[in-house]
């Protein structure tokens, strides 16, 4: 992200992951809240690339890649989006994202996560699984389509080992409309860029325009110096056995299921 598509909001707050976890109200909830703070502390010592919001691209040799074949990406996007209407909500596939998401103006098409059978809707996107397999520690992919007027109200991500690409495929104008917050930063999208961030910092989404934005989703594994990186994989590993990625799994299994009726 260079100069102009990022700037510094006014609120201090944000600027660290500190004030993103949600205070524990049990002496369960209290220990969790110590062992990811704890936890997060560690992998942000160990980062590669230092600990900010937003990262700059050239950290990372292989984005330049992955936006030279944005092009192609974006052709199937157009396609999938031709069924618009039929594709899933957010929420439909992953039901925890209900405390952020519940109207129809946030869809989905899962190409690749955790534990996931995606196989039907990559077949629909060569090109996007050729770029894709690109990304080093790839963990989840999927076409994001925002209506025009949708705002996803602030959150934070799960785990900071993992970071969030978003390849802008369609940005509506105005694009300054069209925006993302990650912890005091605000950043506009740009067609066919990359922008990279820690999704565990407090943001939130605005398309305060008349059009669609779409987005490739991407989510890869944090790198960190060894032996972190490996124990951080191994820990990335789990997420396709916990609760809620076995009910997103069922939930994209019924939708694929659906289609083809």
């Amino acid at each position: 992200m260079d100069d102009t598509q990022v700037r510094h909001s006014a609120d201090p707050a944000l600027r660290t992951r500190a004030q993103t976890l949600v205070p524990p109200r049990t002496r369960l909830g209290a220990f969790g809240y110590r062992l990811q703070a704890w936890l997060e502390s560690g992998v942000a010592r160990v980062s590669r690339q230092g600990d900010p919001a937003v990262y700059d691209n050239a950290d990372f040799p292989w984005v330049a890649a992955l936006q030279a074949r944005a092009p192609g990406i974006r052709r199937e996007l157009e396609a999938v989006m031709s069924g618009a209407q039929e594709l899933p909500n957010f929420q439909d596939i992953l039901e925890e994202v209900r405390t952020i998401q519940r109207d129809c103006r946030w869809k989905t098409f899962f190409l690749a996560a955790p534990g996931m059978d995606c196989r039907r809707n990559a077949a629909r996107c060569p090109a996007t699984m050729a770029a894709l397999r690109g990304v080093p520690g790839l963990r989840t992919a999927f076409f994001s389509i925002l209506a025009p007027g949708k705002h996803i109200p602030p959150h934070r991500g799960a785990y900071n080992g993992v970071l969030r690409l978003h390849l802008a495929l369609q940005v509506p104008e105005p694009a300054e409309r069209c925006s993302i917050r990650v912890g005091d930063r605000i950043c506009h999208w740009r067609e066919g860029e990359a922008l990279i961030f820690d999704d565990s910092f407090n943001h939130e989404v605005w398309n305060d325009t008349g059009g669609q934005r779409a987005v490739l989703f991407v989510d890869f594994a944090r790198p960190l110096h060894p032996p972190w990186h490996w124990l951080n994989e191994r820990l990335l590993d789990l997420a396709a056995f916990t609760p809620f990625m076995r009910r997103a799994a069922r939930r994209q299994r019924a939708w694929q299921k659906s289609q083809q009726r």
